[in-house]
């Protein structure tokens, strides 16, 4: 049985310490230690983008990253969108442009798609594409998705609050 380390982090805006081991990716300690299940395992070669989180604002994909590389890191997962019942407007957009699915890839995009509109609250349309493309949906194709990113920037930009989830 291989040490644990104890790792500190910021987690969805909480200072989070958990145990590890060298080898377990950031997504393994996110779902099977801390119970963030919203990351979901899809290729686990960093292919699918299905377990992309935010790692102090840039999308990375937690399957190929190490639980002990979270040390000290703000990360923020899907479940770190929304406001309590708030949805998060990407949230928001993704249901009302029905941009989903079986549901899979759905964070990967939604975490994806807000590490663009941090950097650039006016993306244009080959934009979101090019920040979408670590992504892969089975399901829906992209145009959906696309223009859901775009009506949530537009939203984010007028400073539109969205509804409660249900």
């Amino acid at each position: 049985m291989a040490k644990k380390t104890l790792v500190e982090a910021n987690i969805n805006g909480e200072v989070v310490e958990f145990l590890c081991e060298p080898r377990q990716s950031l997504l393994e300690c996110l779902r099977d230690v801390l119970e963030l299940t919203g990351s979901k395992e899809g290729c686990l070669t960093g292919d699918c983008g299905a377990c992309s989180v935010l790692v102090d604002g840039r999308a990375v994909c937690s399957c190929l990253m190490l639980g002990v590389e979270a040390q000290g890191k703000n990360i923020r997962t899907v479940e770190g969108l929304a406001d309590g019942t708030t949805l998060h407007p990407l949230q928001q957009k993704f249901l009302e442009h029905a941009s989903l699915q079986c549901g899979i890839c759905t964070p990967g995009f939604l975490m994806s798609a807000t590490a663009l509109l941090e950097r650039n609250s006016n993306p244009t349309e080959a934009e979101v594409r090019y920040a979408l493309a670590g992504n892969l949906c089975r399901c829906t194709g992209y145009d959906k998705i696309v223009r859901a990113v775009l009506d949530a920037a537009g939203s984010i930009r007028s400073g539109v609050k969205t509804s409660r989830a249900a």
